[in-house]
């Protein structure tokens, strides 16, 4: 027993965390808040989320003066802490888990004087935006995990050939045929939807017209609206973008978008995965889309996102 506590130090004994999800509190003197540096988190935190139907931020922004940053706070979920003085023997900006609570992320920008400390903030803005981003899809997919629903999770293996997504309890198949996958989360007034899909690596896969056609045409044949001749296609409205990333080992092409229902007027916000198979033969899509008519959008859509960055293959037996 006596080994058992002392192997359970450290994590194990850390509070669990506080605060909303998608929340950042931000650690800076109220002078630094109201100028520039504050100006420069707002501009890499609380930017407008892409994608979304109506203005929303990337996160709920708060500002805590350093006289005020007790334990209450030391145990939020996400902190950023802004520390200037012109003692500062280690300028620059470290990115720690679990510094007073678990799960934690934690951003300590240290500078000399605010200039520096703005120049710290602006190089850093994309990097601290997705050291957040990947904290709240960990705790997402380590909660997944927990509830997992193991319908999905065989039905996902068998269309991928080998891959493994975590989807938690609540969401049911639609639809499953060998190389479709329909899941979903269906609520009242919201629905989170998980969409797996192959097809065979012909001609030029990875460009943003390659993708989108094979896109609106296995959706047109898949997933049909309410009423006849409706169906889900992608928007034209606005522009996807493709961006190219790797991830567990597997580099892949993000797609980003809206879709919308062909000859009614439901729609809403779309990313998908886009990478070769095991044997290279074909492509595997996951995707992962929301309808919330009635609700702000960022954490459904976050929370379905999530469930798409927790795909691996899995391991081959030794």
């Amino acid at each position: 027993m006596l080994a058992a506590g002392c192997g359970g130090k450290g994590r194990s004994l850390l509070p669990n965390v506080s605060g909303k999800a998608g929340e950042v509190v931000a650690v800076i003197d109220k002078d630094s808040w109201e100028g520039a540096v504050g100006g420069a988190l707002r501009d890499a935190l609380a930017s407008d989320c892409p994608y979304l139907a109506q203005r929303e931020p990337l996160f709920s922004l708060t500002n805590v003066p350093p006289g005020s940053f007790t334990n209450m706070f030391k145990v939020h979920r996400n902190l950023v802490l802004i520390n200037i003085d012109p003692q500062v023997a280690n300028p620059g900006v470290f990115y720690k888990y679990d510094q007073w609570a678990h799960p934690q992320a934690v951003v300590q920008v240290s500078a000399a004087d605010r200039d520096a400390a703005l120049a710290f903030v602006m190089n850093d803005s994309d990097k601290m935006a997705e050291f957040f981003e990947q904290a709240e899809r960990n705790r997402i997919i380590a909660n997944a995990k927990l509830y997992e629903e193991l319908s999905v999770t065989e039905a996902v293996r068998k269309v991928t050939g080998g891959g493994v997504l975590h989807c938690p309890t609540g969401y049911k198949i639609k639809k499953l045929t060998d190389n479709f996958l329909w899941a979903a989360d269906e609520r009242q007034y919201t629905n989170q939807a998980v969409l797996v899909y192959r097809y065979p690596a012909e001609g030029d896969v990875f460009t943003k017209e390659a993708i989108i056609a094979k896109r609106n045409e296995i959706l047109g044949a898949n997933i049909p609206g309410m009423f006849e001749n409706t169906y889900m296609t992608t928007s034209e409205g606005v522009e996807p973008t493709v961006r190219s990333l790797s991830y567990h080992g597997i580099d892949f092409m993000e797609t980003r978008g809206f879709w919308e229902v062909h000859n009614d007027y439901m729609g809403g916000p779309f990313v998908s995965h886009s990478f070769y198979s095991k044997d290279g033969s074909e492509i595997i899509v996951i995707e992962a889309f929301v309808y919330a008519p009635r609700f702000d959008k960022r954490q459904y859509f976050r929370q379905v996102e999530s469930l798409i960055w927790s795909f691996e293959w899995e391991k081959e037996n030794s």
